[in-house]
């Protein structure tokens, strides 16, 4: 029942629940604090433990291995009520690379929390794409709280991709913090779509500590009605000739209010970090365009904000 369950849920936000059950593919499903199903494929190594209140959790790729198929991962909690603590660690060993697809699923949830404590290790040459999908419902009544301490190594490349763009926010406060060595490139892209009364606080740094190390933080972040976000982006230029941009968008509409804090700092004179941030409505002319085309006004607002968080 609890399988179907997450497997409905993980359709409703856009996934195919045959990438969950394949055995060709890597993946696990937990509900609450229990794995409902794990699938290993050559080259990863998944360690799983239950605990009290959610799970632990270890993926490796390999030395040298190339994941073809993406690792697909799904947490969620189906009552309206309940914690899931994930403690996990993902490491990618020299040489290899992997695609992991995360979906976090809370479809009911009235009065849930979701935290996450990870931490990313990419070994030297060795590359990572990491996407989180999340799924919260139309209630609002969910806090979740990630955090990430991610390590790249030399010549190494990660990239990851938060997205909660269907239902309620509630309460999320995300903390991303990156350690990048010589040569190595980090991409950070966040997109949420605040509503109603959610609050929105995302906190994510990059420090360039190795020789050429580059990054881009995009953060894509909507607000409306009485909702709140705040969004600090951080690059340090640490090392020579490293190369750091932040570029944070934000729309507010109605009451929300929206707030962006860049933070670049650089300490040797052969770096270089930029930043831009835009923080206002929705395109006058394309608003206009679309109204034009029989759209009402607020239906075109929601199309035009769609697109930028597309």
């Amino acid at each position: 029942m609890r399988l179907k369950g997450i497997l409905k849920a993980y359709e409703l936000s856009g996934g195919k629940p045959e990438d969950l059950t394949s055995k060709d593919i890597g993946s696990m499903i937990v509900e609450g604090n229990k794995i409902l199903s794990s699938n290993i494929v050559e080259g990863i190594l998944i360690e799983k433990e239950e605990t009290e209140t959610g799970v632990k959790v270890k993926i490796v790729v390999g030395k040298g291995q190339r994941i073809k198929k993406p690792i697909h991962l799904c947490f969620g909690v189906l009552p309206k009520e309940g914690l899931q603590e994930i403690i996990s660690e993902i490491i990618v060993e020299e040489n290899a690379s992997a695609d992991i697809k995360a979906c976090c699923t809370f479809p009911n949830a009235r009065k849930v929390k979701h935290v996450m404590d990870a931490k990313f290790i990419l070994e030297r040459n060795s590359s990572l794409s990491y996407q989180e999908t999340h799924f919260h419902g139309h209630y609002g009544g969910i806090e979740v709280i990630p955090k990430a301490k991610m390590m790249v190594n030399e010549n190494s490349a990660l990239k990851t991709i938060f997205s909660l763009v269907t239902g309620r926010v509630g309460k999320l406060d995300i903390d991303y913090e990156v350690d990048a060595k010589k040569n190595s490139t980090t991409e950070i892209l966040t997109k949420v779509y605040g509503k109603s009364t959610d609050k929105i606080k995302i906190r994510e740094g990059v420090r360039l500590n190795g020789e050429n190390a580059r990054s881009v933080i995009k953060s894509r972040i909507a607000v409306k009605d009485n909702a709140v976000s705040e969004i600090t982006n951080i690059t340090e230029g640490n090392a020579p000739y490293t190369q750091g941009h932040v570029d944070c968008t934000e729309i507010v509409r109605g009451k929300a209010i929206s707030r962006a804090i860049p933070i670049v700092s650089v300490t040797n004179e052969k770096a270089k970090v930029t930043h831009e941030a835009a923080i206002g409505t929705v395109n006058k002319k394309e608003l206009e365009t679309l109204m034009a085309h029989g759209l009402e006004r607020d239906k075109a607002v929601d199309m035009i904000i769609e697109g930028i968080l597309r």
